[in-house]
């Protein structure tokens, strides 16, 4: 009589070498009883805890819980500190003590500890990081030299079904290991929480406070660092997104080069995915690709001789599908760099090659401050240029003046940090000092069209 091998013994036998994984019965006990103990040890020592600390200033008003004059009165009333405490874990990617964790952990801290496997305590500091992509780069001070760190592989070359193994401090109950598998690639525009792109997704349990931490493969290599999870409860339902090492790995080296804010590259395309009606529509034999829908005159496709209607399929001979996956391709290549660009016009498909630029300070930004005898004096504002507009994540082509700061009398009829102007009293303003103009002559009534928080809005004031 036959013996039955258990399906979950099989597949760790498999996974022993996902690149050169031979598919095969085990043909003993000891295959049979295969652990991930080995991975684990090697891998813990270099995944850490993270504890931050943020001291702000909060402001009590009648108005605090009120949606829509929140904003309005968030400059009004007694100020008290009020310290915001944030848990998660980080990983160690070099002997020096370079430490890779999400920006949402660590971003705006102004107290980072370090704690490692072994209980030692370290303090640290950001050296680089981006609310976008969710990532932040760190350094520990003083770094002992006997630090262990984890090496990062390729994430282009996971495949879905790999085994992988999250390591992090959920709940902040002490370092927690769990395993699963790479349930699906490319995911994007899917995960909660800040971060914006492209994942890895995995069903290995993640919780609050493993955001930072590893998601490894069965070599002990870095292939992710976990950020968020699809959930309604707050627990773990299975699906679970990392970072890709690819990016990771940009992001050390800028870190490394002295940048304190993360450079990618500049599209200056506005575009969207292509179902399968556009597909019929534009002539291609299946949906797939990101259709031009706009070009920024100074964007590097432009030049490379891309056009409106264009299909983006691929970069660098990995397919994109959508915006923000095409973006992260272009990330990975790194700033600096030369892209390999397919793209489909009139159902043939050609090959560029596109240089991969920061977005231009062109118009430059111009700051300006409005004088006393303005309509609204003490407001600090400058040119919406395409190196603006990449900072705000506001559409290719958006023009506008942003207020940079509104200053005590702005703040008190309702303007906010970040806001775009773009019409006054119907008046289109694309420049600061165009804008200073305008409010040097108005009396009166003023109306505002604006952009905030990516919402078009109207603001109307009695002068």
């Amino acid at each position: 009589m036959k013996r039955l091998i258990p399906l979950a013994a099989m597949a760790l036998s498999l996974a022993v070498s996902p690149a050169l994984a031979e598919t095969r019965v085990p043909q003993s006990m000891a295959e049979v009883q295969l652990s991930f103990a080995p991975v684990v040890k090697q891998a813990t020592p270099a995944v850490v805890n993270i504890y931050a600390r943020r001291v702000v200033a909060q402001r009590s008003t009648p108005f605090s819980n009120d949606p829509f004059f929140r904003e309005f009165f968030r400059n009004f009333g007694p100020s008290r500190p009020e310290v915001q405490n944030s848990l998660g874990s980080g990983v160690v990617l070099t002997d020096d003590g370079i430490v890779v964790s999400n920006y949402h952990v660590v971003g705006r801290a102004d107290d980072i500890r370090v704690v490692l496997n072994d209980r030692r305590e370290f303090t640290a500091q950001v050296l680089l990081s981006d609310a976008e992509s969710d990532l932040a780069i760190l350094k520990i001070d003083n770094a002992p030299d006997d630090m262990a760190h984890l090496d990062l592989r390729d994430s282009d070359s996971v495949e879905v079904g790999e085994l992988v193994l999250a390591i992090g401090n959920p709940f902040g109950v002490g370092q927690t290991v769990s395993s699963g598998i790479v349930s699906g690639l490319a995911r994007s525009g899917t995960a909660t929480g800040s971060a914006r792109g492209y994942f890895i997704q995995t069903d290995a349990p993640i919780n609050p406070g493993n955001s930072g931490g590893a998601l490894i493969d069965m070599q002990g290599q870095l292939i992710g660092v976990n950020t968020s999870i699809l959930t309604r409860s707050g627990g773990s339902n299975g699906i679970g997104f990392a970072i890709p090492s690819a990016l990771v790995a940009q992001f050390v080296d800028q870190a490394q080069q002295g940048a304190d804010r993360f450079q990618r590259p500049w599209a200056g395309i506005s575009g969207q995915e292509v179902d399968a009606g556009m597909a019929e529509t534009l002539g291609l034999d299946r949906p797939g690709g990101v259709i031009v829908a706009e070009l920024h005159p100074l964007s590097p496709f432009t030049a490379a001789g891309l056009e409106v209607g264009d299909v983006i399929t691929a970069v660098d001979e990995l397919s994109v599908n959508t915006p923000p996956e095409m973006i992260y391709r272009m990330s990975v290549a790194g700033l600096g760099a030369s892209a390999d660009v397919t793209f489909v016009r009139n159902g043939k498909a050609q090959n560029v090659s596109v240089d991969l630029i920061a977005a231009p300070e062109d118009p430059p930004r111009n700051p300006v401050t409005t004088a006393r005898n303005a309509a609204i004096p003490g407001v600090t504002f400058e040119t919406v240029n395409p190196a603006v507009a990449s900072e705000l994540t506001l559409d290719t082509g958006t023009q506008g003046v942003l207020i940079v700061d509104p200053g005590p009398l702005g703040a008190r009829v309702g303007l906010l940090r970040g806001d775009v102007i773009q019409r006054v009293n119907g008046i289109d303003v694309a420049d600061s000092e165009t804008l200073a103009e305008i409010l040097t002559q108005i009396t009166g009534r003023m109306e505002l069209g604006l952009i905030r928080g990516g919402r078009a809005m109207t603001l109307r004031l009695r002068l």
